[in-house]
């Protein structure tokens, strides 16, 4: 595909930076610099930083046609609005995204969850490709989510669906941050694992930070023979199988895919993983689950915004004009 031919402006929110690029299909074809979130003291300071980069990224790729946008938190995906941020401390009300970048850009936006984007990503180029449902979780400092349902994104009546992170493991466990018990991102997100190494590290007389307990570190150590980070790995296997259970019994979806750093370990996580679900799910059941890994890692969001975006307004005609304006150029 060559750049003259139609492509996104895409767009992936993050707590601490935003990224922002150009695609097509599966290739990101630029970037821009990373934004630093923190550095801003509104959100509109936030949006216009956002155009400047946008207008950049279109004078280089005058073909872009539609842009897309992944942002965390409670996004109405048909008003285009954003709610409050809560990794976004400045970001405390409600900000109508969509119609302020498609004053400043004149292009059609499409704006959603910034999981929702990777789990599209997945579901139309990575691992999913080709299915008519599936669960996409992602695995970092908190466990994100998205779901397939019959060729559609599930977005739910408050358009919250898919926060799988907030589901309980333990109906007396730790508080989540909405009263929610026993919250699982709570017990296996990046942060938790490090803290619970650190914790069972020293119970052994062992020392250790928690920037020496990352997953890659506690990878490394269970391939080691390191009796505590293979139980980690073991209990971590014990928590995601009841989560995974219990989409398994609601949803029944043609795979579950998953990505993130703690989605890394391999067999490490997958072989306690499938033993677990043996001991818990229906024989008919084990028998269809399909359990992969993700295809994309951190280009995901910027990939899944990008495909949402040009596949929402195909449908609406907008290549098919973009080509019509195009021929006349040339004959002008």
């Amino acid at each position: 595909m060559s750049f003259s031919e139609p492509c996104t402006l895409a767009v992936d929110f993050g707590g601490t930076s935003i990224k922002m690029g150009v695609t097509a299909g599966d290739r990101i074809l630029a970037t821009a610099d990373r934004i630093p979130t923190a550095m801003f003291e509104s959100p509109q300071a936030i949006i216009e930083a956002m155009i400047a980069a946008a207008l950049n990224l279109r004078g280089q790729f005058p073909s872009a046609c539609v842009m897309g946008m992944g942002m965390p938190g409670w996004c109405d995906y048909y008003r285009g609005t954003l709610y409050q941020l809560t990794n976004v401390r400045v970001w405390d009300h409600e900000v109508p995204v969509k119609e302020l970048m498609e004053q400043a850009l004149g292009l059609p936006v499409v704006l959603d969850n910034d999981a929702n984007c990777m789990a599209y990503a997945e579901w139309k180029l990575g691992a999913g490709r080709g299915m008519s449902s599936l669960v996409c979780l992602t695995m970092g400092t908190g466990i994100g989510g998205g779901i397939v349902v019959n060729d559609r994104i599930l977005r739910g009546k408050r358009l919250s669906t898919g926060e799988l992170g907030q589901t309980s493991i333990h109906y007396q466990g730790k508080p989540g941050p909405f009263g929610n018990r026993g919250a699982i991102e709570e017990y296996i997100g990046n942060n938790e694992l490090a803290a619970e190494a650190v914790k069972r590290y020293a119970g052994a007389g062992i020392v250790k930070t928690v920037n020496e307990c990352t997953p890659r570190d506690l990878d490394e150590a269970a391939r080691a023979g390191c009796p505590i980070a293979l139980q980690l790995w073991e209990d971590t296997a014990e928590m995601l199988a009841c989560l995974i259970m219990n989409l398994m019994y609601t949803l029944v979806p043609d795979a579950f895919i998953i990505g993130g750093g703690v989605a890394k370990a391999g067999d490490l996580l997958m072989k306690p993983l499938l033993k677990n679900l043996r001991e818990q799910l229906f024989p008919m059941h084990m028998e269809e689950l399909k359990i992969l890994p993700a295809r994309f890692g951190a280009e995901a969001g910027l990939l899944g915004a990008g495909a949402m975006a040009m596949d929402e307004f195909l449908g609406q005609g907008v290549l098919e004009r973009f080509k019509k304006e195009e021929v006349a150029k040339a004959l002008c």
